[in-house]
């Protein structure tokens, strides 16, 4: 089976002005078409970047210094501007962090999802479109200012915006990371019928591997920039491979028993100054 999204060996810095930091350092995932795939690790894992990289929609201070990376078999990383926004249009959709910063603040709802669905949609689209992701009042959104929405209806309006184009890769970066319990679950249940109902791919970025583990068909577990672990969830949760996804699984709430305190991770994450030629892990492993 041909990969829908297909990144190699990929290395990003960031230009500061203390020198570069490399967020990735020798990244690689496949992505089959119609799975959805979590990748999970702590901030500064490089998991945003290694999303936001797929549709080269990095800062300008990003630099990729080396590897591939191509979408439905589109070189993302030397594309012209025109080949990039046809494949922005027309094969991705994203779903960013905090769905408050992502929508407009001074126009109504309708409008800026009307805008996402493209042409001239009538009211009717727009409602229909609210309403697959499972916003119940679409009128009474539709008048709204995103202040007057709610953290879950807001993060649902932002899954409409980003599927109004029928995209084959759907990226949800920390879509859950601002809700409560109960709506995490349901946010996760309404991105995998959409998948279900599109034959979308969906990748899921979250530190929370538990919750996203439970709505995933396979699982990247990224530490130092890179991809440390990876496959099917039910392999990885049950048996661990590499020391940082066990101290990973041992250190997420639910883990433990009643009256026993979760295991931090000791020491802290890798320095991003420059490229670690051993396992970045190795100062933290337990092993």
């Amino acid at each position: 089976m041909t990969a829908l999204a297909d990144i190699r060996d990929l290395v990003i810095s960031y230009r500061t002005s203390h020198g570069g930091l490399r967020a990735l350092d020798g990244a690689d995932l496949l992505l089959d078409t119609g799975e959805t795939v979590a990748v999970v690790g702590e901030s500064g894992s490089g998991k945003t970047t290694l999303g936001m990289a797929i549709g080269r929609l990095l800062p300008e201070e990003a630099e990729c210094e080396s590897g591939t990376l191509s979408v439905a078999g589109t070189d993302v990383l030397r594309s012209d501007p025109e080949r990039l926004r046809a494949l922005r249009r027309d094969k991705l959709g994203f779903v960013f962090q905090n769905p408050m910063t992502a929508l407009d603040p001074t126009m109504r709802v309708g409008k800026q999802v009307a805008r996402a669905i493209g042409g001239r949609p009538s009211g009717d689209d727009v409602a229909a479109l609210l309403l697959r992701a499972e916003l119940s009042d679409p009128a009474r959104v539709i008048r709204a200012y995103p202040h007057e929405l709610s953290g879950g209806m807001a993060q649902r309006v932002v899954i409409a915006m980003a599927i109004a184009r029928q995209p084959a890769l759907l990226i949800a970066d920390e879509p859950t990371a601002s809700l409560d319990a109960s709506i995490r679950e349901k946010i996760m249940a309404t991105l995998n019928r959409l998948r279900d109902e599109t034959g979308a791919t969906l990748v899921v970025l979250s530190h929370d591997l538990r919750l996203i583990a439970r709505h995933s068909d396979r699982v990247a577990v990224m530490y130092g920039g890179r991809v440390v672990e990876a496959g099917k969830v039910e392999t990885v949760l049950d048996a661990p491979a590499h020391p940082y996804t066990a101290a990973l699984l041992a250190a997420a709430a639910g883990s433990e028993r009643p009256g026993q305190r979760l295991s931090p991770i000791p020491g802290t994450p890798p320095s991003l100054s420059g490229r670690c030629e051993a396992c970045a892990f190795a100062p933290r492993c337990a092993l």
